[in-house]
């Protein structure tokens, strides 16, 4: 038996790195997947791959509308929604003070935490009616302590994290059945962390300075983030809620 089977997930972020790790870990534990993602392509080859249990939808989750509709086909899908694994994320390149453009602020934020909360939403909307459901956002390290380097993706994985906890009190003190978790993931070999580090002028030395950052002294695998997404997803967490979890190899504990 899966962890998850009977389940039904909507994963947004599905085409690549942990949103795309996390779909393909969850319809490996018996659960039917929604995947979505603005790489149409990327998620409609995902679906196909993970097979009949599975369908694929192109969504921007800025978009409220879009947000609405695609929850909505879901449920009418696979008659159920039980969990909603908010995954999709960007960050700007130049995301420090002396460079972040207002345009490229607004985006990380729309991006990152508007569509996080849209996603919470639209979860909420249809769980409490089921019985309940779980929500897994995914923040980061960068949502508990400064950098330098990310001011935009630090102030709304910031968001994410209280946003979590929030919806966590207010769906517990409604007696609705639904619990919402973060991830905190540390630096984590996507399509994010890995272009930073082969654009570096020396690579190597970039690499070796996330790895000196990290106790473990390497970066993480997105498989090593959805194992712990499962497990907020899954029943043997039913007695979690509001709580955040560190992906990070010991990298907020140094």
């Amino acid at each position: 038996m899966g962890r998850l089977d009977n389940k039904v997930a909507f994963v947004t972020g599905a085409a690549s790195g942990i949103g795309r790790a996390c779909a393909e870990r969850f319809a490996r534990e018996g659960a039917a997947v929604y995947a979505t993602d603005i790489d149409e392509a990327g998620v409609t080859a995902l679906a196909a791959a993970l097979g009949a249990n599975a369908a694929a939808e192109r969504l921007d989750v800025t978009d409220e509308a879009q947000w609405r509709a695609a929850v909505d086909r879901c449920v009418a899908r696979f008659g159920r929604l039980d969990v909603m694994l908010n995954a999709a994320g960007i960050a700007h390149p130049d995301d420090h003070l002396g460079a972040m453009t207002e345009a490229a602020w607004r985006a990380t934020m729309a991006v990152n935490l508007e569509g996080t909360f849209l996603g919470c939403r639209e979860a909420v909307r249809v769980m409490k009616t089921a019985g309940g459901g779980s929500i897994v956002n995914i923040a980061s390290i960068y949502a508990n302590v400064g950098s330098g380097d990310y001011v935009a993706y630090g102030a709304s994985k910031g968001g994410v994290r209280l946003l979590t906890k929030s919806i966590a009190i207010y769906c517990a003190r409604a007696r609705n059945g639904v619990r919402c978790n973060s991830l905190h993931p540390g630096f984590i070999a996507t399509p994010m962390v890995v272009p930073h580090i082969e654009a570096a002028p020396d690579p190597k030395a970039a690499l070796a300075e996330l790895q000196a950052l990290t106790p473990q002294g390497r970066i993480g695998q997105p498989a090593e983030v959805a194992a712990a997404a499962l497990y907020l997803a899954s029943d043997e967490s039913a007695y979690v809620t509001a709580a955040e979890i560190a992906v990070d190899g010991g990298y907020l504990a140094a």
